[in-house]
């Protein structure tokens, strides 16, 4: 379909898996996998916590050998394994281009990273240290500093400790890269950063994963209901 993007397409060995009785195979959104082809641009998978969109891109960060708990494909740390084995059985599709860049970016591990750039002394992640600023701030300035450009990112839930506003802030730099040649694949819980435009989006349920529109997104219907009327759906939620 495309040709641009460094990774094309995303497939699953299926002959090769012993059983799909077992984790993480018996997951609802990979049991049916067989394949999924990437945006040049921006990738989002979406879908309720315990979905796999999580365990599918750490798979994919994996399988194109970044480090299971986060960072450029320089980082070997492990503080603990707790990745599957899924990574063994993806076929991934890689475009035409190579990227010059990369970087895998997990909320729940990102301390990890910190201390693990701060242990190092590598450079390029702007004039603090990124512990000494908060969650979102320390996100914000990995995103300004250390990515350049004609990189693959993979990003699971990167609006953890964002704004609104600060998100506002990331769909910025994530244009910025795009027109600089860059591929993104976004596991996120966002309206805002799924709303990035001409992004392919799927959402992971217990059918599977389909291809969705934004607004078809269980996200982007439950915020605009909410919002549209706060008072009814309290009324709704706190009724006896």
């Amino acid at each position: 379909m495309f040709s641009k993007q460094y990774i094309a397409e995303v497939g699953l060995k299926r002959e090769e898996v012993e059983s799909f009785d077992r984790y993480p195979f018996s997951l609802a959104a990979v049991r049916p996998l067989e394949k999924l082809e990437l945006h040049p641009a921006v990738t989002f998978f979406v879908g309720e916590n315990g979905s796999g969109k999580s365990t599918l891109l750490e798979a994919i960060a994996v399988a194109s050998g970044f480090n299971a708990e986060g960072g450029s494909k320089n980082f070997n740390f492990g503080t603990r394994e707790s990745h599957s084995e899924l990574h063994r059985y993806l076929r991934i599709s890689k475009g035409l281009s190579r990227p010059q860049d990369g970087f895998f970016f997990r909320a729940e591990s990102f301390f990890n990273v910190a201390t693990e750039v701060e242990s190092l002394g590598v450079s390029g992640y702007g004039d603090r240290s990124l512990h000494e600023q908060s969650h979102g701030e320390s996100f914000l300035a990995l995103m300004l500093n250390r990515f350049h450009g004609h990189g693959l990112y993979l990003l699971d839930e990167p609006e953890a400790a964002l704004s609104p506003q600060r998100q506002l802030a990331i769909l910025t730099r994530i244009h910025d890269l795009v027109r600089q040649k860059s591929q993104f694949i976004i596991a996120t819980h966002s309206p805002i950063l799924m709303a990035y435009p001409d992004a392919i989006i799927y959402e992971f349920s217990q059918e599977g994963i389909q291809q969705v529109a934004y607004q078809e997104t269980e996200h982007y219907r439950i915020t605009r209901n909410f919002l549209s009327n706060p008072e009814r759906m309290m009324g709704i939620l706190f009724e006896p």
